[in-house]
């Protein structure tokens, strides 16, 4: 697969097939992702993979916890801009539109987030996080390696959804991991085979157009 192709086919999967997948599959894809650009070569990045067993034990206990009060880090405060909140407002339209699932209708709403805590059935799921004194240049960094993740997958025919959902319950999942209280925990990434049938996985992505974000200068 071309690297323009796995651009193109990734996307946030929001129903995975319940099918296993290769462990020494997913080792290679983190190895490789290793040579991500790193910014004084800090590597910020670290990440515990979980599947099986350890993963149905998170999801208990995120089901039956409360979300973190005060968060440790806020993932949705450009929704207070409208421009940036009508993108919100647009994906969500097409995304609940999709299933059927109307605006006025919050028991539906609220159990589809919920499946956030599931990671839409995906059988792994990497929870991503490092040290808190980790400034905005390593965060950008954390994204780098992330999205270096996600091609990579595309490459190995598996699909994933990076969940900064994962984000509101930091304490519970540093704690189920036993991680120090000095870390962040930046959000999880569920990894798995799209149902390429389920119409979640195939409303139409809006995205700005290029030259409303993007200027050329001397070309």
């Amino acid at each position: 697969m071309k690297v323009s192709e796995a651009v193109a086919t990734r996307r946030s999967i929001r129903a995975f097939q319940d099918k296993p997948v290769d462990p020494a599959m997913i080792r290679r894809v983190m190895d490789e992702a290793r040579m991500a650009p790193s910014g004084c070569n800090f590597q910020p990045w670290e990440a515990t993979l979980l599947s099986g067993e350890p993963l149905r034990k998170l999801q208990e206990r995120l089901l039956a916890a409360a979300p973190d009060d005060p968060l440790e880090y806020d993932f949705s405060a450009p929704g207070q801009e409208p421009r940036y909140k009508q993108r919100l407002v647009e994906l969500g339209g097409l995304m609940y539109g999709s299933i059927d699932v109307q605006r006025a209708d919050t028991g539906q709403r609220a159990d589809f987030t919920r499946q956030n805590m599931l990671s839409f059935g995906a059988p792994v799921l990497l929870l991503c996080y490092f040290p808190k004194l980790m400034k905005e240049p390593q965060w950008s960094d954390v994204g780098m390696w992330l999205q270096t993740i996600m091609l990579l997958l595309r490459g190995e025919g598996l699909d994933s959804c990076p969940q900064e959902y994962m984000g509101l319950y930091g304490r519970t999942i540093k704690d189920e991991l036993g991680l120090p209280e000095d870390y962040m925990l930046f959000c999880g990434l569920a990894i798995g085979y799209r149902d390429a049938d389920a119409a979640v996985n195939n409303f139409t992505r809006p995205r700005v157009p290029l030259d409303e974000q993007v200027r050329f200068l001397g070309f």
